[in-house]
């Protein structure tokens, strides 16, 4: 330990300001006796500052010593908890999770993300789009053009789509980027969930596409998703991610080419195909199809591309965002009995609003775990409280699942359907009753023998179906 301290002071002297500034000047010449002086004041510095580092190794050792007999002195249980808890482990966990999230987020902005060297006194907007463009290599083609341009300055304009956008990617994206990987699909893919729902987890389209990937009931069930009365996973964040991870592999091993694929997940293989064909020749990308292609899709891909750079460069337009409305750091429970979120928010500490908002799957705020077990999302420091109050979250299932205690009533009412009647209103269009309802106008059309879907009559009676 005396020769490390040595060493150390030594290195210190040998840094101090000055050494290297005197070392230059010419040396003068000291008598002996003042040379001597010098010598002895040295050698008594050296000889105090040995003795304060001595003294302090001393002090930490005793501490040391004494908080090791202090420990050794509790019983075995009570050395090693340092106060466990459970709600303390808990605490811990989201505090953990937090951090790791707010370490990615940045990261992603202050590390991988920088302007291009050489266009540090470019002024020209174009060339800077470009470059910046370029910059985020990645197996998806970026390309740059006035399309894109439009497209980027729509997603940077200052209207607040992209502060919500960020905002909300805070909760989603790290789950979203980890199915991504898992599925060895590129990561940049997370920016269509941008464009298909602005990163809405409720989002539901005049055409019946729901959930943050936008599904229609139809694709959904061919990818696994459960879709019925009581739940509608299109909504579950994780599995309708799952689900679009495995529809665009199916769509690039189809195309091999990420653009066609980006387009087909909009409008279909069908009209993909089509378009191609029209094309003629050998297309090999999106923009060889440009033309061909609905008008709505036209528009999806350089969408992508505006959506993958305004995320990227969002600090260099000065957006800025907030923490998300929901907390970031849950964990999930898994629920084998009927259990109605009520019961959940009034007997521990978390809001209704937070349940629904992270748990939106369950359309009547009801997990039917009747025949299956079901997932429940909760706050990461509520777990613990969720299991230490099982009991008492269940006994509440009369007060809030009367109708509901038989199972054979819950398996019914998931595929039964509901009908219900509308009397059409002054200013009412077919297209804002069909969103209201969760259904499409194409469906109310059928369901009602409509022909035209400008021409409904004020107190005109409407069939609507409901599952």
């Amino acid at each position: 330990m005396n020769k490390a301290i040595t060493i150390i002071l030594l290195a210190l002297l040998a840094a101090a300001p000055g050494v290297e500034a005197r070392a230059q000047k010419k040396p003068r010449k000291l008598s002996a006796k003042k040379q001597l002086v010098i010598e002895q004041q040295r050698a008594d510095s050296l000889a105090a500052l040995v003795e304060e580092y001595r003294r302090r190794e001393s002090d930490w050792q005793k501490a040391w010593h004494d908080a090791q007999q202090q420990n050794e002195k509790k019983p075995r249980n009570e050395r090693f908890a340092v106060d466990y808890t459970p709600a303390r482990a808990d605490s811990l966990a989201e505090q953990l999770r937090l951090q790791h999230v707010d370490d990615a987020l940045q990261s992603f902005f202050n590390d991988y993300v920088c302007e291009p060297a050489d266009m540090s006194t470019d002024t020209k907007q174009d060339s800077l789009y470009a470059a910046r463009l370029k910059t985020l290599v990645s197996p998806i083609h970026l390309p740059y053009n006035q399309l894109v341009r439009t497209y980027i300055q729509r997603y940077t304009d200052g209207s607040g789509l992209m502060s919500r956008v960020l905002s909300l990617s805070q909760y989603y994206f790290p789950m979203i980027d980890e199915e991504l990987l898992k599925a060895g699909l590129p990561v940049e893919l997370h920016a269509m969930a941008i464009i298909e729902s602005a990163l809405s987890a409720t989002a539901y389209s005049r055409a019946g596409a729901a959930g943050l990937w936008q599904f229609m009931p139809t694709t959904a069930k061919a990818y696994g998703l459960e879709v019925n009365s009581m739940v509608d996973e299109r909504y579950d964040p994780l599995k309708s991610t799952r689900a679009a991870c495995r529809y665009m592999k199916d769509l690039y091993d189809m195309y091999n080419d990420w653009s066609l694929a980006i387009a087909a997940y909009n409008c279909g293989p069908g009209n993909v195909n089509k378009a191609m064909a029209r094309a003629g020749g050998n297309p090999q990308s999106f923009w060889d199809v440009y033309d061909y292609l609905p008008r709505e899709t036209r528009g999806y891909v350089p969408a992508f591309i505006a959506a993958s750079y305004a995320y990227a460069y969002h600090q260099a337009h000065n957006i800025t965002y907030s923490e998300p409305p929901m907390p970031i750091a849950v964990d999930t429970i898994q629920v084998s009995r009927l259990l109605h979120l009520g019961q959940v928010s009034s007997t521990i500490d978390v809001s209704s609003e937070a349940l629904k908002m992270l748990n939106p799957q369950y359309k009547l705020d009801i997990i039917p775990a009747t025949t299956k077990s079901y997932t429940l999302v909760l706050p990461a420091n509520r777990v613990t409280e969720f299991i230490s109050n099982q009991d008492s979250i269940f006994a509440k299932d009369s007060t809030y699942l009367k109708e509901y205690l038989d199972p054979a009533v819950v398996e019914k009412k998931k595929v039964e359907q509901t009908v219900i009647y509308y009397r059409v209103k002054s200013g009412d269009t077919l297209g804002a009753i069909a969103r209201r309802n969760h259904v499409t106008t194409a469906q109310i059309m059928r369901w009602n023998g409509i022909k035209n879907p400008n021409k409904l009559s004020i107190g005109q009676r409407l069939r609507i179906e409901k599952r």
